[in-house]
């Protein structure tokens, strides 16, 4: 992979090469790097955030989807690992985001290169499975209507058939991805697990998300939220020092 594909893959809204820990923030389904653009200014202070910018969106409108999670997973891996310096390295992610999380995760142990925490918000463990929902043959209309439920996309580009136009394929894209992926059993992660979840999130339940804890090797932690399936936008803050706190406790951010 060249520089140049790499820097296709990541976005840095704030670039802080003296931070001591590097985060790299994958989005949900539908979801563009800038989502993280918020977790970057609260934690600019502490970690450099690299967004993951999946293609079919926003600057990368032009290039197809990937419908394949593993596939995504090697090229999200490829970038993060050129990227990478000699700064510990950690990974957050929510929904489908969480599921690349671990994959990457686990490819990034396997090649040498250590992994500080993942953090996986609003997705069962990997091991657990729901029958598909098949979203993502949905019609045009169905699948606003199942974007509109979870509350995660805003309501004025849902009604814009311009930008519907535009993002659908890559949101279909996305939903492909998620619904034929099929966890390939591996060795526990040998980083610290923490999963997040919103007590009213119809896509994961407590059972599911206290399942994370079969992942790792090392210490699990459950933090759960009130709210649905986009809980952590009403709870930025909260997380963002759930982040902060359990990188000072795994060492990047020191002691204080």
């Amino acid at each position: 992979m060249s520089p140049n594909t790499a820097q296709r893959w990541l976005r840095r809204f704030h670039p802080r090469p003296d931070a001591p820990v590097q985060l790299v923030c994958l989005p949900h389904a539908g979801g563009s790097a800038s989502f993280y653009f918020p977790f970057s200014q609260a934690l600019s202070g502490s970690a450099e955030v690299l967004g993951v910018q999946y293609p079919g969106r926003q600057e990368r409108h032009n290039e197809p989807g990937l419908t394949d999670l593993h596939a995504l997973a090697d090229r999200i891996t490829e970038a993060v690992a050129e990227e990478a310096d000699d700064r510990p390295l950690a990974l957050f992610g929510h929904s489908m985001g969480a599921m690349l999380a671990f994959e990457v995760t686990g490819r990034l142990e396997d090649s040498g290169t250590p992994v500080a925490a993942l953090f996986a918000s609003g997705r069962r463990a990997p091991s657990r499975h729901r029958p598909p929902e098949n979203v993502h043959a949905f019609t045009d209309e169905q699948l606003v209507a199942a974007l509109a439920a979870l509350d995660g996309t805003d309501t004025e580009l849902l009604n814009d058939p311009d930008i519907l136009r535009m993002i659908l394929p890559a949101i279909r894209s996305d939903f492909q991805a998620v619904e034929t992926y099929r966890y390939r059993p591996r060795p526990p992660l040998r980083c610290p697990v923490v999963a997040l979840v919103g007590d009213r999130d119809p896509r994961v339940d407590l059972d599911e998300a206290g399942a994370w804890a079969d992942h790792t090797a090392h210490s699990f932690d459950l933090r759960v939220f009130s709210g649905g399936h986009f809980y952590l936008s009403d709870h930025q803050t909260a997380v963002v020092d759930l982040v902060r706190q359990h990188l000072i406790a795994s060492g990047p951010l020191g002691a204080g």
